[in-house]
């Protein structure tokens, strides 16, 4: 057993620290609590970003027959109230935005956000969509405190409301800061259900970033089982050549 130990501490400790590791590079972010098992929030979710993303933002790895099958949607829904742009039930989803004209009027073409979840994790993304305040300095008229100077304008206001910055007193040389956000003009939607709305957008984007997780995780739990069995057989098996050695 003592060989055994080592191997199952140095596994264990591994994935305490990629773990721990995970958390730092999140930045100390509020926790999004999402939930790519929870289907009538990926549903929601899939509605807002097609309503309100999907003309700057392609899901290129995201096709519209593999969103029905794992969202309990059926073909005549998705692209009756999903698919605006004219494409095939089996296309990826493809903004219709020029490059080209993306690149000039923001600066840069908006960036596909297939595996945006899975680069900069679940709580910066929601994080990320509840910080965007009015700064007229900036050429789009919007900023964000978790991606400061983004050129991207915020196409969830209407929902959300304004928000307006307050800043901290800056000290000589320094730059000025933002000390909280202030809701200045409400919109559609109250801050719980803004936040529940940014949790679904989020949910749906962390599941297309990795689609896959919904059938791993079903099969996680078989695999386990398996997995018992096998030890237990191999056990009893070394048992039984075992036991005329001594």
């Amino acid at each position: 057993m003592k060989r055994y130990i080592f191997p199952v501490a140095l596994a264990l400790s591994l994935l305490v620290g990629s773990i721990s590791v995970q958390a730092s590079e999140e930045g100390g972010l509020p926790a999004a609590g999402t939930n790519v098992h929870d289907q009538a929030s990926l549903q929601r979710g899939a509605k807002l970003y097609f309503n309100y993303c999907v003309g700057c933002h392609s899901l290129k790895y995201m096709r519209y027959e593999r969103i029905a099958a794992d969202l309990g949607l059926s073909e005549q829904e998705v692209m009756q109230n999903l698919n605006f742009t004219g494409a095939k039930f089996g296309e990826p989803v493809i903004s219709h935005m020029p490059e080209a004209s993306a690149a000039a009027w923001f600066g840069k073409a908006p960036p596909d956000l297939s595996l945006e979840v899975r680069a900069k994790g679940a709580d910066w993304v929601n994080a990320y969509l509840n910080s965007f305040y009015l700064d007229p300095s900036r050429p789009v008229g919007w900023n964000n405190t978790v991606f400061p100077n983004a050129s991207m304008p915020f196409p969830l206001w209407e929902l959300q409301g304004l928000q307006t910055a307050e800043m901290k007193p800056a000290k000589p040389g320094e730059d000025a800061q933002v000390e909280k956000l202030v809701l200045s003009h409400p919109g559609k939607l109250t801050p719980a259900q803004f936040q529940q709305a940014t949790r679904d957008l989020t949910s749906f984007l962390e599941y297309a970033s990795e689609p896959a997780a919904l059938e791993r995780h079903a099969y996680g739990v078989w695999v386990l089982l398996f997995l018992a069995f096998f030890t237990l057989l191999a056990y009893m098996l070394k048992k039984e050549y075992w036991k005329d050695v001594h």
